[in-house]
């Protein structure tokens, strides 16, 4: 069973993201810039992408997906000779395209940044997005990054003026494929991990609302997201991708986890 298997016009409703779904992954439409933090990859790009069938696409950027997480995990770097060589092999082809989705898809789902500490070999390190340590806190940092679905819960809140209706949160993640009491392949159960595990650390409050009768209840970013990140780095360098291509990213890897593990039935 692979590791990937273990159990308004804001981000408010990314379900306006919905129709986007028979798109590239993180729209990998032809002549998109790659991520800020990571170049472009020094292989020869062609117009393969479209010819590509799409399944073997998300096939090949779950794999690479996965190793980046494997360093991550081992604080080890990479670079595009070890990617080209140890995950597309046969396919080395279609390495510019994979590449970007890959660090798309570990950026926003996993919170992982994909950063080249040295253009010349192109080399990368994975490092904790935002400032954001809350993966070191659980289990001594093994087990899959959960930090890419507290920044699309930091952002939900961000977006409701600083507080953010339950429902709204939940509304926003079950576009995402996550659910109330229903465990995730990458998140476990969520309700859990955003009440009881990211309250206690400090990444979030949980309270009910003044005076509302009956009760409801409401998020608000929690004194150690303070004091890690801020409200600008969020608007400025990641809130725009969040919106954009979030959904379709948590989507295609909750999908690839799920066939693994009919697979492995």
């Amino acid at each position: 069973m692979s590791e990937l298997s273990k159990p308004k016009e804001d981000l408010q409703d990314p379900g306006e993201a919905q129709g986007l779904e028979e798109e590239q992954l993180l729209g990998a439409e032809g002549g998109e810039a790659a991520p800020p933090s990571a170049s472009s990859p020094p292989v020869s790009s062609s117009a393969t992408e479209e010819a590509l069938p799409q399944e073997a696409l998300n096939k090949m950027v779950a794999n690479m997906v996965k190793f980046l997480l494997r360093k991550y995990q081992t604080k080890e770097p990479t670079s595009d000779a070890e990617l080209l060589n140890a995950v597309l092999r046969d396919n080395q082809e279609h390495y510019p395209v994979v590449f970007r989705q890959a660090v798309e898809c570990v950026l926003l789902v996993f919170g992982v940044d994909v950063k080249e500490v040295d253009p010349r070999k192109h080399i990368y390190i994975m490092v904790p997005t935002l400032g954001l340590t809350c993966d070191a806190m659980q289990r001594g940092g093994q087990g899959l990054p959960k930090a890419g679905l507290l920044v699309v819960v930091l952002s939900v809140i961000l977006q409701n003026r600083d507080r953010g209706p339950e429902e709204e949160i939940w509304g926003a993640l079950n576009k995402m494929g996550v659910y109330v009491g229903r465990e995730h392949s990458i998140f476990g159960e969520p309700r859990e991990l955003l009440t009881q595990v990211w309250v206690r650390d400090g990444y979030l409050e949980y309270r009910q609302v003044p005076d509302s009768a009956p009760a409801r209840y409401e998020f608000l970013w929690g004194p150690r997201a303070f004091a890690e990140t801020s409200k600008g780095k969020f608007t400025e360098a990641f809130l725009l991708r969040v919106k954009q291509r979030a959904l379709r990213a948590f989507r295609l890897l909750s999908a690839e986890a799920e066939g693994e593990e009919e697979e492995g039935a």
